[in-house]
């Protein structure tokens, strides 16, 4: 038995030489399954929860197939590549609906610090001490996720200094959000939350790795990870999710590896101090993805992103082939080996590569991925 897993997936759409245009409000009346974004050159859908990976892949992939069909039909527009406004304008705000008083208060409180995509990842799980638990760990390791995933140095056409400029900027609201000791914990202080206006609703949690369910923060039933970059390999999105359930059932057969529990280091720090270090290592893999020097939350030595995801892939491989899907888990190193697609890109810009180059090349290696998959994968689901 697996775990159920889903996708929220924002992206872009604009034209083949990667001037991102806002398209969101006639995508929205005409595309089953998308919904706006606060601003306009992006939209969203939502992949329902499956437990099996090869049903998850045609889930994630059919949409896009799908928007892009209707993009044809508006003109020579597409998807487009990466999570920040790469080639521009990040000095406007497109509203997709102006009668909306949270996007009013979303666009004068964060202006065009919020006009990003990302790919956020939900595994359900019905018991909430379970999952306060989950949340925990995971909320330690978010940022190996976001090495892994980093896809926006640039931003207006210019490098950034970031390998994740989305992660960097993007405000992470209430600034400071405790390690949850328990359910109860979570309801408490999410009320106190909407009581101070430090957050306008239940949804404005805003942080890498949050709990979620139909009625927050009272009914709970699934982790959801935001912290991931837009990846454009939907392959890639698949070994981002199986990495995630293989940690968690890791989790599940030790719970030692909840950070409030018999970690050396961690006993020795309050939890605010674990928090800290967990924020900073967000900030070095922003800057630097899987070259950042990050603190380990059970020792407190410095490590290497790259290798901690090495460490952490090893541990998890044998909870993946127990359960049948550790042939998903293998982009994992090829990532490591050669790199995320920031990465990639900043190396590319150093071999004299102009960034409308860079990313029109990506967006027709994602429509090449896509057709792929659909041939291959789809049809024999379908038959």
């Amino acid at each position: 038995m697996l775990l159920s897993k889903g996708f929220e997936v924002e992206m872009y759409t604009g034209t083949p030489q990667g001037d991102i245009i806002g398209l969101s409000d006639q995508i929205v009346a005409k595309v089953e399954g998308f919904v706006r974004e606060p601003d306009s050159r992006n939209v969203e859908y939502t992949t329902p929860p499956l437990c099996n990976y090869e049903r998850l892949l045609c889930a994630l992939v059919k949409p896009r197939l799908k928007l892009r069909n209707y993009l044809s039909s508006l003109g020579n527009y597409t998807i487009l590549p990466g999570s920040t406004l790469s080639l521009g304008n990040s000095n406007i705000f497109c509203r997709s609906d102006p009668n909306n008083p949270y996007h009013t208060y979303i666009e004068k409180t964060y202006g065009s610090k919020v006009v990003t995509t990302s790919i956020h990842i939900n595994v359900g799980m019905s018991d909430p001490e379970l999952l306060m638990q989950a949340i925990r760990l995971i909320r330690m390791e978010a940022p190996l996720y976001l090495a892994l995933s980093a896809s926006s140095p640039f931003l207006d056409g210019q490098i950034t200094g970031f390998h994740s400029t989305r992660w960097a900027v993007f405000p992470k609201t209430p600034t400071y959000v405790p390690l949850f000791e328990s359910h109860n914990h979570f309801i408490k202080w999410t009320e106190e939350q909407i009581i101070a206006g430090t957050m306008q609703n239940v949804r404005h949690l805003w942080c890498s790795v949050r709990p979620n369910g139909d009625r927050r923060p009272y009914n709970l039933n699934r982790l959801e990870l935001r912290i991931c970059d837009f990846v454009e390999n939907p392959i890639m999105q698949l070994a981002l999710v199986a990495l995630l359930e293989a940690r968690l059932w890791q989790l599940f057969d030790d719970p030692s590896l909840d950070p409030l529990e018999k970690s050396n280091f961690s006993a020795s720090k309050s939890s605010e101090d674990v928090v800290n270090i967990a924020d900073n290592n967000e900030i070095a893999v922003a800057h630097h993805s899987l070259e950042a020097q990050l603190c380990h939350w059970q020792d407190g030595k410095t490590i290497l992103a790259r290798n901690w995801i090495e460490e952490i892939y090893q541990q998890v491989l044998p909870y993946a082939k127990e359960r049948g899907f550790s042939c998903f888990l293998s982009p994992i190193k090829k990532v490591i080996r050669e790199g995320n697609t920031a990465q990639k890109w900043l190396k590319q810009y150093e071999n004299s590569f102009d960034t409308p180059s860079i990313i029109q090349a990506t967006t027709l290696d994602m429509i090449k991925q896509e057709k792929e998959l659909e041939d291959k994968l789809c049809q024999s689901i379908a038959a």
